[in-house]
Formats: C-alpha cells, sequence, structure tokens
C-alpha cells in the first residue's frame, strides 16, 4: 500500500460540515466518493481536523492509501473533474507510509474574517458587523488567549472530547483594507466549535457587553455558559495546517 496526501480547498456553504455523517452532505464523503471513483477501488480518507456546517477551508489536510502507485499529476487532474465546483484539490503528494493527517500536523490557523460594510459577493464568507466594535479592544482581550490552557469554556458542552488543553500562539485581528477584518487564531489543537466561541465572545468584548480582562476568568472557570454565543460559521476558515519539515513536500 502506498500513502497520499491531498491539499483540499472548499466553500462549506452547502455541506453539513467535513466529517463524514449517515446520510449528511459532507465534505469528506463527497472526497470519499470522487476517489473512489478516480482510483476504480473503495477508497477513505483522513483529514486533519473537522469543520462545522458553513465553514470553508483554504487548506484542509486529508491522506488515503492505495493498492497502487499513482501517477500524482494525473489523480490531480482527475479528482478535480469529478468533484463539483465548490471543492477543489490543490494538490496531491506521496508521502511516507506513517504519514498521518490529523496525528502529525503540529500547528492549525483558522481565520474569521468581517466586514464593516455590507456585501452581497462576500455575504457567505465574511459576517456583516452591524454594530459600532472596538478592534483594540478584542485584539487586548484576544491576548489572554496566548498560552497552554484548558479552553473547556469555549469548547461545544456536548462534545466528547476528554483532552480540553491546546497551546495557543497567535490571536490577532489584522485589518484587510475597504472596512474589512479578519481574526487570526493559531495553535497546536482546536476543540470543537471552540474557534467560533472564541469569536462570538470577542464581539461581546468589541461592542462592551463585557469587560476585556473577562477572557481570563471564562478561561479558568471552563464553563461554555460564561463565554459569549458561537460566531455564525460562514466567516469561519481553516487557513492553514502545518507539518514537520519534510513530512508533506507540497505544503501550498
Amino acid at each position: 500500500m502506498a500513502r497520499y496526501a491531498l491539499i483540499i480547498e472548499y466553500d462549506g456553504t452547502g455541506f453539513e460540515g467535513w466529517q463524514s455523517q449517515p446520510g449528511g452532505n459532507t465534505v469528506q464523503d463527497t472526497v470519499a466518493t470522487a476517489l473512489t471513483t478516480c482510483l476504480r477501488e473503495p477508497a477513505s480518507i483522513t483529514g486533519s481536523g473537522r469543520t462545522d456546517a458553513g465553514v470553508h477551508a483554504t487548506h484542509q489536510v486529508a491522506h488515503f492509501d492505495s493498492s497502487v502507485e499513482l501517477d500524482c499529476v494525473k489523480t490531480f487532474r482527475s479528482m478535480n473533474g469529478l468533484l463539483p465546483d465548490t471543492i477543489c484539490v490543490r494538490s496531491v503528494s506521496k508521502v511516507s507510509e506513517n504519514f498521518h493527517a490529523r496525528y502529525d500536523a503540529i500547528k492549525r490557523t483558522y481565520r474569521y474574517r468581517i466586514t464593516m460594510i455590507p456585501t452581497a459577493l462576500d455575504r457567505n464568507y465574511r459576517l456583516w458587523v452591524r454594530r459600532k466594535i472596538s478592534i483594540d479592544a478584542m485584539n487586548e482581550a484576544a491576548s489572554q488567549l496566548l498560552g497552554v490552557f484548558d479552553f473547556s469554556a469555549f469548547c461545544k458542552v456536548q462534545s466528547e472530547t476528554v483532552n480540553r488543553i491546546c497551546n495557543i500562539d497567535s490571536a490577532v485581528w489584522v485589518f484587510e483594507g475597504d472596512g474589512c477584518w479578519y481574526f487570526e487564531i493559531s495553535g497546536d489543537r482546536f476543540l470543537h466549535g471552540m474557534v467560533r466561541a472564541i469569536v462570538g465572545t470577542l464581539f461581546e468584548v468589541g461592542t462592551g457587553k463585557r469587560e476585556i480582562s473577562s477572557i481570563s476568568s471564562i478561561l479558568d472557570s471552563g464553563d461554555r455558559r460564561l463565554a459569549g454565543p458561537a460566531a455564525p460559521a460562514r466567516g469561519l476558515t481553516l487557513f492553514r495546517v502545518l507539518y514537520p519539515d519534510g513530512s508533506l513536500p507540497y505544503s501550498g
């Protein structure tokens, strides 16, 4: 068996998330179906992590095994010919048989995009913030997320994840121009619903609904009820997944 890695980009608007589920229209199932047709044998893929319904990705990484050696260029072309317009494969690379898209990842980066100006073309990829909001206050609050913490307070209540310790090394709002900003957060791992819960809580800081210093106390509490509501899915994108040098030939 030979192992290969895909870098996948997708518009999550019409999907019920990344992860396969019975009867669900998911990105993972759609890619696996195309891959099965391409390989002419049953295929399954393992992603670097899951994204919720409506969340996008520019750099989802997934691996799969093939019983035969593949021509990566031909597989790349074939996959993109089989997939819907809302999903594309950015690269196909042969990797070590021990490579694991999820467990080998050392850093994941998400971006949440907002606009202060109404938009029609970007409505599925950027949240229109209708109230006056302080980016400075949100950045000051976001700095309290840096470090190694138990992020239970920002995890979906029904999550079955036992280990909720994450190491966040970057969390900052960045100005893009024309009234547009994005929040970029990077860490070794993220919990179910974590980024959207963080963004929703920062929105409350930015609008003056809660104190800047509240982020630390929310983290200490471990209580999801003390954090803000999850921000809408459409603004969130899995932006990049990093691996140790050399383990993924093409990083995108």
